[in-house]
């Protein structure tokens, strides 16, 4: 869409169905991965668990020889719902590793950036450090107020030791 609104970019003559299919639908490459994503989210869940229950619980009460007479379509050893839930299990657990693989992948991202804030912090922390101590080495040569008061008396002080002898003369 947006390579059509540009105006200084040719169109792309394709031609055929195919290449129509094809530039219609372009394949999303993270798009199975959230699927998967999905999936092991709520594999996990306890509706997920209570849902397969009753499902079973269901599936084994129909097809019990006991009871009113209906139409089983897996006896005993319910070797059908073994094969579903087989099915079912083969299929879940590519879907949860991939959700727990890009799990992964986001948790390495994420502590990598952890990694590189804790450093700018901890680079940040001692530039500041070497700025306070500078500060304090600098208010080290700083004449204070009681310095410089202490300063002014004394030199008063001289001045009136020294107007006192002309004053006798």
């Amino acid at each position: 869409m947006a390579d059509r609104e540009r105006l200084d970019q040719p169109r792309d003559l394709r031609r055929g169905l195919r290449s129509n299919l094809a530039a219609r639908r372009e394949a999303d490459p993270e798009r199975f991965g959230r699927f998967a994503e999905s999936a092991a989210r709520f594999l996990g869940t306890a509706r997920f668990i209570a849902w397969m229950t009753i499902f079973i619980l269901v599936w084994i009460v129909w097809n019990v020889p006991y009871g009113p007479d209906r139409p089983r379509w897996d006896d005993y050893p319910f070797i059908f719902l073994t094969l579903i839930l087989s099915l079912q299990a083969s299929y879940a657990a590519p879907l949860i590793l991939l959700a727990q693989n890009r799990q992964e992948a986001r948790d390495r991202i994420a502590a990598e950036q952890d990694r590189d804030a804790a450093a700018r912090s901890h680079a940040d922390m001692e530039f500041l450090a070497r700025e306070v101590a500078s500060l304090r080495i600098g208010l080290g040569e700083v004449a204070t107020r009681d310095f410089l008061r202490g300063e002014l008396r004394s030199f008063l002080a001289e001045l009136e030791k020294d107007d006192e002898p002309a004053e006798q003369d």
